[in-house]
């Protein structure tokens, strides 16, 4: 067995577990990945592919790669997104999003917020036109306790990134099948797979909230190893205390 290959078959037993935990890929589903062109999106794309073959349920694929005038996400050129996606043997399409009129002399000082809200939107437009019921993103245990933490510490709130949220009465899925993989991991199985293991940076990444909670979290790792799973616990655990 291969390095990737190894890599994936130890990946897929925690990918595997949040999938059965959260149902999030039922028979027949027809599931869209959103395609950054980093290690997170793309390492996920790969694993769902690799899994189709070793699970009874059958699911189609399709990559979903959204593209910002504003330049944010290029890691990876156009045509060797299309040759990683035919070599998965998946679907993919193309979206264009433009940061809008109105905002254009914003464009020297560009909010994360309004720029990730105009390429969710055309990304879950798009999956709808082209008839998928979920939505997989690439968001893995790290950053589902990076949320945790800055909801928490900027907004006094017990909330996370939920590993399934269902969507617009029940037409569409967010599932986060990364969701019990940590970052660690991903970046040794996209080094393996040749894909880039460093996100090209958005304009404000560097003074983002998202940014400051990772450099904490490293921080409170080095004396409490299971921090991040600590933190996803007591969301949950809250959670099932606070509901009907």
């Amino acid at each position: 067995m291969g390095s990737v290959e190894k890599q994936a078959f130890y990946l897929l037993k925690k990918v595997n577990k949040a999938i059965r935990d959260y149902d999030m890929i039922p028979v027949a589903d027809h599931v869209a990945v959103a395609v950054s062109g980093g290690k997170d999106s793309l390492s996920l794309l790969k694993l769902l592919a690799h899994r189709r073959s070793s699970v009874p349920e059958r699911y189609d694929l399709l990559a979903i790669r959204v593209e910002s005038d504003m330049g944010c996400g290029e890691h990876i050129s156009h045509r060797e997104l299309e040759r990683i996606f035919q070599e998965q043997a998946v679907g993919y399409s193309f979206e264009q999003v433009a940061l809008p009129e109105q905002e254009r002399h914003l464009a020297d000082r560009p909010s994360c917020f309004r720029c990730s809200w105009n390429r969710r939107k055309a990304l879950f437009q798009a999956a709808h036109r082209l008839g998928c019921t979920k939505v997989a993103l690439g968001h893995r245990a790290d950053d589902i306790a990076q949320t945790t933490l800055s909801n928490l510490v900027y907004h006094g709130r017990l909330e996370t990134m939920e590993p399934k949220v269902s969507l617009f009465g029940g037409e569409l899925a967010v599932v986060r099948p990364l969701a019990y993989v940590p970052e660690k991991e991903l970046v040794r199985f996209a080094r393996a797979c040749g894909f880039p293991s460093e996100a090209a940076p958005c304009r404000g990444s560097l003074t983002s909230k998202r940014t400051r909670m990772k450099e904490l979290l490293r921080t409170l790792q080095r004396e409490c190893p299971h921090v991040k799973v600590n933190l996803f616990r007591a969301v949950q655990s809250y959670s099932r205390k606070d509901g009907p």
